[in-house]
């Protein structure tokens, strides 16, 4: 992987973290600077797809906790290969 060095400034106690952290797990600070900056990078990345690009149809309001878990009870059942009022 091509890489590209660039200056930063960061706490003091930042640092000293990392130094730590480096030391702990066999790895150098600047594997640790640059899993930060990537983490830092996608979770600021703006996608050019939403996540959830699909639409569902659904009762057009937020479903009960009884009826998710009747929903999901019954998702249970149909894959043990029961019948509803039997033990699965």
């Amino acid at each position: 992987m091509s890489m590209k060095r660039t200056n930063v400034y960061a706490d003091p106690e930042d640092l000293a973290i990392i130094k730590e952290a480096a030391k702990r797990r066999g790895i150098s600070e600047a594997e640790i600077i640059r899993q930060g900056i990537h983490l830092a990078a996608m979770a600021n990345r703006v996608w050019d797809e939403p996540l959830f690009s699909r639409s569902f149809e659904g009762p057009g309001r937020t479903p009960s906790k009884a009826e998710v878990r009747d929903t999901v009870a019954d998702a249970v059942r149909r894959e043990a290969g029961s019948e509803p009022g039997t033990a699965a």
